[in-house]
């Protein structure tokens, strides 16, 4: 009982934010104006947005495959792709993404992949993402001081691809910290973690395909915002939307906010504003962005009222995995050393 009040408490919380966050960016705009956006996109270019961040679950499973293979786990395409849609849809239907990805891990369970594998496997999909990320607004950086003025956004993006930065170093170098300190249970895990991580990157055989793809699935990102910006009218460029659109994706994936309603709006006002986006351009962008993510997820329904495992499937247990703390699940896993 006490779970599900927490449950629902945090729920509630998320709720109210997203609303709350996207009632304060709507109180000075044209709502009317911003109606017309939406209701005048480009329908081929919403279509080509779809069809582009529907394509992009194809490259993620890729990307998933390659690790969990690195783990030593052979994973069948089409049954990762299955998961990873079902997972789309979670995403939609539970407070986080965090809860996507504990049914990610269920679902691997019911193939009979092994707690460890499964826990580093989705956790490294993850960071391998982060990782891209940063890297891509990093890149980005020079261009985006070359082409704003704006010193305080500059500053602000600037500090947040430097706390991306230094998190991703410390992360990767744990194992270089006295050994009485990594042997302490709390930070093991992470120790543990960042050493997968940068065995994957590093080491593994397809480390240039990973790390390629974790680049190329954000550009797609980007490229489906840039066609959605251009079906509203928005005089958005293509490097523009490269280089504003990695800080919203980033933004977004904090789990604040319910699937990054309300979040990904004030990001993208925020950024493309420094593109000279007008406002009401701006969320209409934001908004189209989430239905498609809707529609995509939608289709991750269809595919989990037709699975197998959806007998079985106990919202309660997966709940309880999205609440664990970031170290519980890696602190179940084996030494990476196990999976050369």
């Amino acid at each position: 009982m006490h779970a599900r009040f927490k449950q629902a408490a945090l729920f509630s919380v998320k709720l109210l934010l997203s609303i709350a966050v996207l009632v304060y960016i709507a109180r000075g705009l044209d709502l009317q104006q911003l109606r017309t956006h939406l209701v005048s996109i480009n329908p081929l270019l919403f279509i080509l947005a779809l069809a582009l961040i529907f394509v992009q679950t194809f490259a993620l499973n890729g990307r998933w495959e390659l690790i969990m293979r690195a783990l030593g786990v052979s994973l069948d395409w089409l049954a990762g792709w299955r998961i990873l849609m079902i997972s789309l849809w979670f995403n939609q239907v539970l407070p986080s993404s965090v809860g996507g990805d504990a049914v990610r891990m269920w679902l691997l369970r019911q193939r009979g992949v092994q707690w460890p594998e499964a826990v580093k496997g989705v956790a490294a999909d993850r960071f391998t993402a982060l990782i891209g990320l940063i890297v891509l607004m990093v890149a980005g950086l020079p261009v985006l001081m070359s082409r704003v003025s704006n010193q305080a956004a500059i500053l602000a993006i600037g500090g947040l691809t430097l706390a991306g930065v230094a998190g991703t170093v410390v992360l990767l170098t744990l194992d270089r910290l006295p050994k009485r300190l990594i042997a302490l249970p709390a930070i093991a895990s992470f120790v543990r973690f960042g050493t997968l991580v940068r065995f994957l990157l590093l080491r593994s055989e397809h480390r240039g395909l990973l790390f390629g793809s974790a680049l190329f699935i954000h550009l797609v990102t980007a490229a489906a915002c840039y066609a959605l910006a251009r079906g509203v009218g928005a005089q958005l460029s293509v490097v523009d939307a490269a280089i504003l659109i990695p800080p919203v994706v980033l933004l977004t994936a904090v789990p604040i906010s319910i699937s990054g309603w309300g979040v990904r709006e004030g990001a993208m006002v925020a950024c493309l504003g420094l593109a000279g986006v007008p406002s009401e351009e701006a969320l209409s962008v934001s908004l189209l962005l989430g239905a498609v993510s809707v529609i995509v997820g939608l289709a991750g329904g269809v595919i989990w009222l037709a699975s197998p495992e959806r007998g079985s499937y106990s919202a309660d247990k997966a709940a309880q995995a999205a609440e664990e703390p970031p170290g519980y699940g890696l602190a179940k896993a084996r030494e990476v050393s196990s999976h050369p």
